[in-house]
């Protein structure tokens, strides 16, 4: 038997349960992973509530991860027993072990620790998509970032701003101000003080920005639409605040032929080769310095619901790890 969070009906935090589960020999491709440290992510919320369907239940949430290989089936052919690895597009990583298939399972460098790579992967490598697939930036260009101190935000305002590009930040306090701001964000915005929109549009003497990107939803849409420059890209990556509202098309061209795309990381990562690329440019520019991984707060496993509290309650900042 071993530890796992689950849900069996979808809900609010109080709907992980902290169950006893049988995990059976891995079988064919598949490796089994003892975890060391497991991330915390909203998409995991998101499966929490039913906003994106698990494929059965109960299920077992979470999606990035770090351990040893424990065991492995007939047919696996990259990986060996005691072997470090790690995962971060993999459903079922809440758990003390657990099997996946080996196209899911990641090598993991030495000089990278466990609980490190639980908290980058996922996030990691939706910023290596962001910013080096969707748009790639550049050093002449000025993005938008929202939630800026935040998981994917910590790790991607770093890496532009590795990059030369100049970065403009919404956070929702000073200490998150502060923080974004000590992680290369050069202007960081307090968007319950001011309007976001006006004070980009100031910052880019009117010209707006090519590219957002916006995990917050609801709230952050039309304005983050404003914030673009013709021809621009609107990336809505996240519903943090709720799903974006319904609209025409004909609003991207009233407001200068924009471009927008919903992006979700599985589909960047779908082929093995692309998996790979995402993390091993994710390995070098943590290994590099250029990207540092703040891990900001630590929960055992059994207390899983208080940190989705407290992620969704916007009382988390960087990364966040599960200990099993």
């Amino acid at each position: 038997m071993t530890k796992a969070i689950r849900i069996h009906q979808p809900g609010g935090p109080d709907a992980l349960s902290y169950d006893d589960i049988d995990v059976a020999a891995p079988q064919g491709k598949q490796v089994q992973i003892r975890f060391e440290a497991i991330g915390l992510n909203f998409i995991d919320c998101y499966h929490r509530s039913g906003l994106y369907p698990t494929p059965k239940l109960p299920h077992t949430l979470g999606m990035e991860g770090a351990g040893v290989v424990e065991a492995i089936g007939a047919d696996v052919t990259e990986f060996k027993v005691g072997q470090r690895v790690c995962l971060g597009a993999a459903l079922g990583c809440y758990t003390e072990v657990g099997n996946f298939h080996q196209n899911l399972v990641i090598p993991l460098p030495d000089e990278i620790e466990f609980e490190t790579a639980a908290a980058m992967m996922l996030k990691g490598m939706t910023a290596h998509y962001l910013l080096r697939r969707i748009y790639k930036v550049s050093a002449e260009d000025t993005i938008l970032f929202h939630a800026a101190a935040g998981g994917v935000g910590s790790i991607a305002t770093q890496w532009a701003k590795s990059l030369g590009t100049t970065v403009i930040g919404t956070v929702g306090s000073e200490e998150k101000a502060a923080l974004a701001k000590s992680q290369g964000c050069d202007y960081p915005i307090l968007y319950r003080e001011e309007n976001f929109t006006d004070r980009v549009r100031e910052l880019t003497n009117g010209e707006g920005v090519p590219v957002v990107y916006d995990s917050i939803g609801a709230a952050t849409f039309e304005g983050s639409l404003d914030c673009l420059r013709p021809l621009g890209i609107m990336v809505t990556y996240g519903n943090a605040t709720g799903p974006v509202p319904d609209f025409s098309p004909a609003l991207l061209a009233q407001k200068g032929s924009l471009f927008i795309t919903r992006p979700t990381l599985m589909s960047y990562v779908a082929k093995r080769e692309d998996l790979l690329w995402a993390a091993n440019d994710l390995f070098d520019v943590v290994k590099s310095g250029a990207v540092k991984i703040h891990i900001n707060q630590k929960y055992d496993l059994k207390d899983t619901a208080q940190a989705h509290k407290d992620l969704e309650d916007r009382k988390t900042t960087g990364s966040t790890v599960l200990v099993p």
